[in-house]
């Protein structure tokens, strides 16, 4: 499949073409899809891999391919070095057999994806009960693979959809919902009475969700919100799987729960084989990437946004009232983020610094423990600040959390502080 950017179909044609002619039988969607979608049909059609044109939540002039596994989710870093050990081998020209002698040999045929994954969501999640409740939701697609379908789902008179057209520029932004980027949303939710807004990126795995108030929701809260539902509202067991530089609510509701919590290393590609292995209630990133028992094992934009307005509903709350339910027990939990651009030389030697030297202080505070499972995160005795390099550009990322939002910023940016003076 392939989503909204330029020239997808051409791509997914192409690409459709290669496999063919080397003897690969293929399947190909007739539009545009979201990734959840394309993981959906690998799992349920019991195919060997699903394949994405995808540059997921990045600008619109990036394109690639998400490769998915026969469990449907994604192809395990094993997968992905058998692959790109393939390419380094590839030598000489290679020319396809065309698109319409495939199909006419049935190595190529065309499915209704996009239809088949609308009626999967109607049937998992409880759209009836939303409908009865006669709330309103703002939708931004972000000019990406999701536009469409909420609509399709609850009905267009209770959806406001924003950024739904077809537009591969993107209006040069990227397709990525942070707060940053959904201001448009922020503004629409509580000008038209919506009971949340939500926005998924390009390919419509990640989520990120607008309060009744125009107050945007990260997915450290939407992990835990997910958590404490599926638990106590719906009786569902399992552990909680998490990634390092997401929040610590998560260990807290574990504990008060008696839920295992497990950490993994950044990226869903660690989550994904928890979940197809072990018995997992919800697993999920930083970066708004999130998947729950019952589902796929994949990180699905659409289902989650839904499934916290079904949680709205069901529960008879705002958002923002869940939300600070959810600070009354288990204390409040902030968190910031910085990208810092910086040189590959100065990203090593403060990187060599952290490795060899560590921190004893941050921001006056004093580091309690070290842990280096993906990065460098500083302990302190409220909150964290973490350290971790971008493994395809020369950008260091740097995370923290604490009890305020105010000392969360302040300890990112003594972060910040750090690296541009050299250490």
């Amino acid at each position: 499949g392939h989503d909204t950017r330029f020239r997808g179909p051409e791509f997914a044609r192409l690409v459709a073409r290669v496999l063919g002619t080397l003897g690969v039988r293929v399947r190909l969607a007739e539009s545009f899809v979201t990734t959840p979608a394309v993981s959906w049909a690998a799992l349920d059609g019991g195919h060997t891999a699903g394949l994405v044109i995808t540059a997921s939540h990045n600008p619109p002039s990036y394109n690639g391919f998400k490769i998915k596994a026969s469990y449907g989710g994604p192809a395990s870093p094993e997968m992905i070095a058998a692959v790109e050990e393939e390419l380094a081998a590839l030598t000489g020209e290679f020319e396809p057999k065309s698109y319409d002698e495939l199909a006419a040999a049935g190595v190529i045929d065309t499915f209704d994806l996009r239809a088949a994954y609308t009626e999967l969501l109607r049937e998992r999640l409880d759209l009836e009960t939303i409908k009865e409740a006669g709330v309103r939701v703002a939708f931004d697609a972000m000019y990406g693979a999701g536009q469409g379908i909420v609509a399709d789902l609850l009905g267009a008179p209770r959806v406001v959809e924003l950024h739904h057209d077809l537009n591969p520029g993107m209006h040069g932004q990227a397709p990525e919902p942070i707060e940053r980027n959904l201001a448009d949303l922020m503004e629409v939710v509580p000008a038209e009475n919506c009971a949340m807004g939500m926005a998924v990126d390009g390919d419509a795995d990640r989520i990120g969700l607008v309060d009744e108030e125009g107050a945007f929701v990260d997915s450290h809260k939407i992990l835990a919100l997910l958590t404490k539902y599926l638990h106590q509202e719906k009786g569902l067991s399992g552990s909680v799987v998490k990634t390092f530089s997401t929040t610590d609510m998560l260990d807290h509701i574990g504990k008060q729960y008696r839920l295992d919590v497990e950490t993994t290393p950044i990226g869903f590609k660690y989550i994904a084989p928890k979940m197809v292995e072990g018995d997992v209630l919800v697993g999920g990133e930083e970066s708004g990437g999130i998947a729950v028992k019952g589902h796929v094992p994949e990180r699905d934009g659409l289902f989650i946004g839904l499934t916290v307005l079904e949680m709205i509903v069901k529960r008879e709350r705002t958002l923002s009232g869940l939300v600070r339910e959810l600070m009354d027990e288990f204390g409040p939990h902030y968190q910031s983020r910085d990208d810092l651009h910086t040189t590959p030389e100065r990203k090593e030697a403060v990187l060599a610094q952290l490795r060899e030297k560590g921190l004893p202080t941050v921001n006056g505070h004093e580091v309690q423990e070290t842990e280096t499972l993906d990065g460098f995160k500083f302990r302190l005795e409220e909150g964290w600040l973490m350290f971790r390099p971008s493994g395809t550009e020369p950008v260091l990322r740097i995370y923290s959390e604490a009890r305020s939002q105010e000392e969360a910023d302040a300890l990112v940016q003594a972060g910040v502080d750090f690296v541009r003076n050299g250490g």
